[in-house]
């Protein structure tokens, strides 16, 4: 059966660019252009609307003379308006070479925005065509608001079809503006448009307001529809517009009859390229291209996995030039920890292995996130923590109250003996090393001197889970270095400070 293709429009660059707080650089228009149709290779990109500033005009001269010396232009489209021809003289000025003209696609609009009667918007809409095509512009039409005039004015929307139907023009685009359409009515109305017209092209620009846009989307392509508009990560107003990665992955993995055109392992790229130059970050549960849709936290998942795949659906990572991750929390069980030491390429026993596990644990019920990079940190600490300690902190109550010195009081048990001691001192550690030093005079122990105290996140970690203290201490002539890992600070310290106790011990 042969594949039915469809166009696929992206309007980062012009409607994506309406989200709030959002406005794209000369050079991020360029860079995004040449990426969207070389890289991704989408069909056609929106990039502007015309008479907008003299940085728009700058961005699309940049934008049409690079696409005219690749011989793309007539991939290059600008949002234009009927207004006596001022917009065609901006394309001319722009260089640009297929305009988007805004018309009325509802009676409420034409009524109360334009104050005019469908023949007036109709003849005006007629010379701007026929202008633009003595000047060498391809025109396509926006139907604004046409999804509540097929609610609410069908009459009005036929009427305009069968006029446009005898203009010049390369398609018809048809937006629901509002966000307001539910999937079957897209289904109903777009059949309905290709039934009354077939020689049209109609493409369909939806918006997410309802969270129903990649539906929409979907149900339009299967009503017949030419053409989708999306943006990258679904930016646009208000709750954005149909996004680009979500569509593309359906219509692939659900509509074997329909081609689209999409470089799908450019995906991933090109979402994180515009999350920097908008400064809108992507969710991180956004499909496809958020940062935890391929993670798996739950130890059950991952060991499926191990077995014959059963947690896998069609959305592989590697498609989108992505690697599938198995998260390290409270619900991480042997076979996360398994995947994530695979991948280091290290190897331990069931019983240390077990150990990790636990120490993972322990973080993830303190709403830790553990990343791949922390762990060969915790193991280190695990694996080396002394299972026969002779000393150890047993408990203690750290305070830090306004206007007070922090205090604390601490128990700790050297060989069977349990001691306890309350101190104040200059921060919370220190308050602990001074009850700790209480202690040792009781004992006639003495403890080495602290002559170096470093605090840091593991190198090469990217979360917040873990803190690594250093503590360098001096015992007589000898130096020795201990170190402590928590997710709090001065928790690591102490557990530095622990290690150091059960060495003097030795």
């Amino acid at each position: 059966m042969k594949k039915r293709t469809i166009e696929i429009m992206d309007t980062t660059l012009r409607d994506g660019e309406q989200t709030s707080g959002v406005s794209f650089s000369v050079a991020e228009k360029l860079t995004l252009s040449k990426l969207l149709l070389e890289d991704l290779n989408v069909d056609r990109i929106e990039i502007a609307s015309a008479r907008v500033s003299e940085g728009e005009l700058n961005a699309v001269k940049e934008i049409t003379q690079w696409a005219q010396e690749v011989g793309q232009n007539q991939r290059i489209e600008i949002l234009t308006f009927v207004d006596d021809g001022a917009s065609i003289d901006w394309m001319n000025l722009a260089n640009a070479k297929v305009q988007n003209l805004l018309t009325k696609g509802s009676l409420n609009h034409l009524k109360y925005q334009l104050k005019k009667t469908p023949n007036q918007h109709f003849k005006d809409i007629e010379k701007n065509v026929l202008e633009a095509k003595a000047e060498g512009i391809i025109t396509n039409i926006y139907l604004e608001d046409w999804s509540n005039g097929m609610r609410n004015s069908p009459d009005y929307v036929k009427n305009f079809l069968n006029f446009v139907a005898t203009l010049p023009i390369k398609r018809v685009l048809l937006p629901d503006t509002l966000g307001v359409m539910t999937y079957y009515e897209t289904y109903s109305f777009i059949s309905e448009m290709i039934q009354n017209h077939p020689k049209i092209h109609f493409d369909f620009h939806g918006h997410n307001d309802y969270d129903l846009s990649v539906a929409n989307a979907m149900e339009a392509v299967r009503a017949g529809c030419h053409g989708i508009h999306l943006t990258v990560n679904g930016m646009g107003e208000r709750a954005g517009n149909t996004p680009m990665a979500s569509t593309v992955a359906a219509i692939k993995d659900f509509m074997p009859e329909i081609k689209i055109n999409i470089n799908e392992s450019s995906l991933y790229r090109v979402s994180k390229l515009v999350a920097t130059f908008t400064g809108f970050r992507i969710p991180a549960n956004k499909p496809v291209v958020g940062q935890n849709v391929f993670t798996q936290t739950a130890g059950i998942h991952a060991d499926g996995d191990k077995k014959k795949n059963l947690y896998f659906n069609d959305l592989l990572p590697e498609r989108f030039g992505r690697t599938r991750e198995y998260a390290l929390g409270k619900t991480s069980g042997k076979a996360n920890i398994q995947k994530n030491l695979q991948k280091l390429g290290v190897t331990l026993n069931d019983q240390e292995i077990k150990k990790v596990t636990q120490r993972i644990i322990e973080l993830g019920d303190k709403k830790e996130i553990v990343t791949t990079e922390d762990l060969p940190f915790i193991i280190s600490d695990v694996l080396k923590s002394d299972t026969d300690q002779k000393v150890k902190v047993k408990s203690y109550v750290l305070t830090h109250s306004k206007g007070l010195h922090p205090s604390t009081v601490v128990s700790i048990n050297i060989d069977g003996d349990i001691l306890e001691e309350s101190a104040s001192g200059d921060g919370q550690f220190d308050a602990f090393m001074n009850a700790i030093k209480k202690i040792y005079q009781k004992k006639k122990m003495n403890l080495p001197m602290l002559t170096d105290y470093a605090v840091r996140i593991p190198p090469g970690s990217n979360s917040d889970a873990l803190c690594e203290t250093l503590i360098t201490w001096k015992n007589g002539d000898k130096e020795f270095i201990t170190r402590g890992l928590d997710s709090d600070q001065t928790v690591s310290a102490i557990k530095a400070t622990e290690k150091m106790l059960n060495i003097i011990s030795r």
